[in-house]
């Protein structure tokens, strides 16, 4: 006789529209698969390097699916308009830019920033141009990254922007990250968030024990407070700097915050009195696909330079060098994550940490439900 497991978030079958059908919330419902869950399109979302989106050139970038081209025009700003022309559907990326216009590289239709049509050149006279151009997006370049609001328009003036006082302060160096990870989102707030996983980094950290001090979460948000300390008591190799994910100082136990405020994520270590953290990852997720299962994350991790100057900026290429091993390990283990949903049709993880199934609520009720039909 086969003994029955307790019911957790995995032991389900899904429905046609991804609803869990086996597990239920506190008030009876089915719960909704987070992997069938996409992102708001509604807040700022970096598309792209400032450095990539070059002077007279095009850049094509995409949204879940959506595809996107930035262009930077004589003047310097940066536009971004729906990559294909109103007249044949040729992606816009594929263009020209003149001045501060964007010229179609099929039959030379030119649009303005707005993405209104500035010239037809073979329009015959006494006959209109088509009522509308394509649709145009509203852009912020800050932090050497685009930024790029793909919803709603009329939100983008009210919506919540990063603040992060710490970059481009004298004080502080930062460094950018830019990877495609083949996976959804939503396994990278989870790997960030849930710090027991430092097992997988033993090669490249040594014995890690963290300790969940305390976590608190809200309608959009969920933030936790680690202690890291050497497994056994005694310092290992690697244990005094995780600078990706939340070790830092080679002297004494760190207390680390993450935080996911939605759809952002940080990591700091904001020593006792401190007016900016010693440390501080940011990260934004940015689904490509329609089905949002992979995902290009942007992150700057931004470290106060030591008191001897220089040794910040030796030490610079190993930090770099460090922080690409735990991040190639932590994407290893996410797109296994994916694989595993993708071969199964849905999300069969048993998940027991009470953090990470409030994160998990936090993502769905934030989130907005996929239509790929």
């Amino acid at each position: 006789m086969t003994e029955a497991l307790p019911t957790t978030e995995g032991d389900r079958a899904h429905g046609p529209h991804g609803i869990a059908g086996g597990a239920v919330d506190e008030r009876g419902e089915p719960v909704p698969d987070l992997r069938r869950i996409g992102i708001d399109p509604d807040f700022w979302y970096p598309l792209a390097l400032s450095r990539a989106v070059r002077r007279g050139r095009t850049f094509a970038a995409v949204f879940a699916g959506e595809r996107i081209v930035l262009y930077r025009g004589h003047s310097g700003e940066v536009h971004a308009l729906e990559d294909r022309c109103a007249h044949r559907q040729v992606p816009l990326s594929m263009g020209v830019v003149e001045g501060d216009t964007l010229r179609c590289c099929y039959h030379a239709w030119a649009y303005r920033g707005n993405g209104r049509i500035s010239q037809i050149p073979y329009l015959p006279k006494g006959c209109e141009r088509p009522p509308r151009g394509v649709r145009s997006y509203p852009v912020r370049e800050a932090y050497g990254l685009v930024f790029v609001f793909p919803g709603d328009p009329e939100k983008a003036e009210s919506a919540p922007f990063p603040v992060l006082p710490e970059f481009g302060a004298a004080t502080h160096r930062t460094m950018t990250f830019s990877r495609t990870v083949n996976c959804h989102y939503s396994f990278m707030h989870e790997n960030l968030l849930d710090m027991n996983h430092q097992f997988l980094h033993r090669s490249v950290l040594g014995r890690i024990q963290p300790e969940l001090l305390g976590y608190e979460s809200g309608p959009n948000f969920v933030e936790a407070r680690y202690l890291f300390v050497p497994a056994g008591g005694r310092k290992d190799r690697g244990a005094g700097f995780l600078s990706a994910e939340g070790l830092g100082g080679a002297q004494t136990p760190d207390e680390i915050t993450i935080r996911t405020q939605y759809p952002y994520q940080t990591l700091q270590d904001v020593p006792d009195g401190a007016r900016l953290p010693a440390f501080s990852l940011w990260a934004a997720y940015v689904p490509e696909d329609a089905e949002q299962r992979v995902n290009h994350a942007y992150g700057l991790l931004m470290i106060q330079k030591p008191p001897v100057p220089g040794v910040l900026q030796l030490a610079w290429p190993l930090i770099r060098r460090f922080t690409e091993r735990v991040f190639a390990q932590d994407r290893m283990a996410v797109e296994a994550e994916q694989r595993a949903w993708d071969e199964q049709g849905q999300d069969w993880n048993h998940e027991v940490f009470p953090l990470i199934l409030d994160l998990r609520e936090v993502l769905r009720a934030n989130g907005v439900p996929l239509d790929v039909s």
